[in-house]
């Protein structure tokens, strides 16, 4: 149990970092425009007083521009329509600016933390999983999720993309905790609704809703895997075994049914030697030889019983 333990712990780590990774990615390229306008702003505010004591040109006046420059540029910011910005004043939470253009009165107030408000989509698993029976599973799901209050996200966790993460994590191993290994294939949908379901109470106070969450995997041990095939082909073969032994049921009371019948009529009986030496002769394309008892059943029948 150390062990399985310790891999989990793993896994879910490397699972954080692949998260991060993207979301990094993703930041970096959506916010090129935002770096863009920082540096306009700087060159703005850096020229504009430059320009001014361009005849009394010295280290000082360039120092002084460049500090000008940092100001404005650090005042007036701009954010993407998919973001919004916590500032805070003095430390304490003020409002939550953009998206567009906003200002910040220097050091004074600042720009605490940036947040997306498009649906993310975060990857998850839960490794060596119990179930009710007992059985360890690893299973991968998929999550699908957003920010609707940027204040709840920035104040109410600390991390709100890993508290999301590992709250679904949480949630999937207990769900899984409540299921038999067979009903975790057959009710793979009704999973994805009851993980929706805790991770959107969860996460409501942080500001996050939950969109959609949906099982890609559900991996079992090798020789677990083994022993269902085997089950599960006893079964098959027990069922099969099962349908034959009703149809030769059937079959049987058929030919009881039949005897009474040739038993009560005998001229019945009589017809169905006949058809039967008819096509026994029909399909070998032979002469067939009949004991003499069976040639009187070629007789024609008289009426009133006579032959």
């Amino acid at each position: 149990m150390g062990l399985f333990r310790r891999n989990r712990i793993e896994h879910d780590a490397q699972g954080e970092r692949k998260v991060a990774e993207t979301e990094l990615e993703a930041n970096e390229a959506s916010r090129g425009g935002v770096y863009l306008f920082f540096l306009v702003m700087f060159a703005v505010g850096f020229l504009v007083p430059f320009l001014l004591t361009f005849a009394f040109v010295s280290p000082l006046t360039i120092a002084v521009s460049a500090a000008v420059g940092f100001v404005v540029a650090t005042s007036v910011r701009i954010a993407p329509q998919w973001e919004r910005v916590a500032v805070l004043r003095f430390g304490r939470f003020n409002r939550i600016a953009g998206p567009g253009i906003y200002c910040c009165i220097p050091f004074a107030e600042y720009a605490a933390i940036h947040v997306d408000q498009r649906i993310m989509t975060a990857s998850f698993s839960a490794e060596a999983a119990l179930t009710a029976d007992l059985v360890p599973v690893d299973v991968d799901a998929i999550l699908f999720w957003m920010v609707w209050d940027a204040e709840k996200a920035c104040l109410e966790v600390e991390n709100y993309p890993k508290a999301v993460l590992r709250s679904a994590q949480t949630a999937m191993r207990d769900v899984i905790g409540q299921l038999n290994l067979a009903d975790i294939s057959m009710r793979r949908k009704q999973i994805d609704r009851d993980l929706e379901e805790i991770l959107g109470k969860k996460c409501e106070q942080w500001g996050v809703t939950v969109m959609s969450v949906e099982i890609r995997d559900i991996m079992i041990p090798k020789e677990l895997q083994d022993a269902l095939s085997k089950e599960a082909q006893a079964e098959r073969e027990r069922n099969a075994r099962i349908i034959l032994a009703e149809v030769e049921k059937d079959i049987s009371e058929m030919f009881v049914e039949a005897a009474e019948v040739y038993d009560r009529n005998p001229r019945a009986m009589k017809l169905r030697a006949m058809n039967l030496a008819y096509e026994g002769a029909k399909d070998s394309k032979g002469v067939l030889l009949a004991p003499s008892a069976l040639a009187d059943g070629f007789n024609v029948v008289q009426p009133g019983g006579g032959e």
